[in-house]
């Protein structure tokens, strides 16, 4: 009996291991790089207590502790394991994301995953593998980009690590990121990549805002240059979403009748005049803050493509909605907003 049953379940995953050989494939690089990474780890506690370890780097390391704790009892995120281990590495990229979009839409390429659902982009633990994956894109005629992420987070299933690239990063722009990703392990909607961005850079930007304020004051160095650097890529968030109205309505000018050449000249006109038209965008940064975070800038023969107009549309549409709901709605008390959000939106 019990063999029967053994031999029917192993049969079905063959069954599948074939029918989904890609999919089965990419799990397996993910988990690896994934099990890779948490292999290696030390506990938080070991690294502090390590004399070989300089003490800047603990000083970090102290400090994600305290915004972590801040983001739990001030805003009233979830409680997490995650951030309470260090992972070295030794200056190396360690996850490469891409995504793509329609050559002459703004339409992202979707990837279906079981139980978190569907994403724009797709990240890989192997620089190869997603290389050969852009590759295919390109032949398929979509627009693709590559990027090294940072940080990512695992939506609570497994305790993520303190990586070492983290400690780059200046007070706020820390806060943002640690906070940005400790909202997806309280809230993650199945399905709503865009909603669970921009909700996680609305907390991100305003979680760091009230930690910096309450940590230094607002009128402290920390304090002043992030709110700087806050409402200067917000002009230049509000300058890409513009451009990408601009493309839109392009791209909704052309038909079937529209030959390539003319598409692709309008196209690139379209998207040049964009992003000469950026350098106008004020910057009120001190030259340590705009030395500490790189600025977007763009060699003009070297333009962006849809696909990164596509992640402006996924991260930043919706900014000026959350904004609007938090201080009309719930007149800026955070923790009823956030109850708010978690009983309207079920999350994984």
């Amino acid at each position: 009996m019990w063999k029967k049953i053994a031999l029917g379940v192993l049969l079905i995953l063959v069954v599948f291991g074939i029918w989904q050989r890609e999919l089965v494939s990419y799990g397996w690089m993910q988990a690896r790089g994934q099990l890779r990474i948490l292999w290696n780890t030390k506990p938080v506690d070991e690294v502090l207590a390590d004399r070989t370890y300089p003490d800047s780097l603990k000083r970090k390391i102290e400090l994600i502790r305290e915004i972590k704790r801040f983001a739990i009892d001030s805003l009233g995120l979830d409680k997490s394991g995650s951030y309470e281990s260090f992972y070295d590495q030794y200056g190396n990229p360690i996850l490469w994301v891409i995504t793509a979009a329609e050559p002459y839409q703004l339409v992202a390429r979707q990837w279906h995953f079981p139980i978190i659902g569907t994403f724009s982009y797709k990240g890989f633990f192997e620089k190869d593998r997603a290389d050969s994956t852009v590759a295919e894109l390109k032949r398929e005629g979509l627009d693709t980009r590559i990027g090294e992420v940072s940080a990512w987070s695992t939506l609570g299933f497994l305790n993520d690590p303190i990586l070492s690239s983290f400690l780059d990063r200046p007070v706020g722009s820390l806060a943002e990121l640690i906070i940005h990703e400790l909202t997806h392990g309280t809230l993650f909607v199945k399905n709503s990549l865009e909603y669970n961005e921009n909700l996680a850079d609305f907390v991100g930007e305003y979680g760091a805002l009230r930690f910096l304020a309450q940590k230094y004051g607002i009128n402290s160095t920390p304090y002043r240059d992030y709110l700087a650097t806050k409402a200067f890529y917000e002009r230049y968030d509000q300058h890409i979403l513009r451009g990408t109205q601009m493309l839109d309505s392009l791209y909704r000018t052309f038909n079937i009748t529209t030959v390539v050449a003319v598409k692709d000249s309008l196209k690139w006109q379209t998207i040049r005049q964009i992003v000469v038209s950026s350098d106008t965008i004020t910057d009120e940064r001190s030259k340590g803050a705009i030395r500490s975070i790189k600025k977007r800038r763009w060699d003009k023969l070297n333009l962006p493509n849809n696909a990164y107009f596509i992640g402006y549309l996924t991260y930043r549409k919706q900014q000026n909605r959350f904004r609007q709901e938090f201080e009309h709605k719930f007149g800026g008390d955070f923790k009823r907003y956030l109850t708010f959000l978690k009983q309207t939106y079920p999350s994984l």
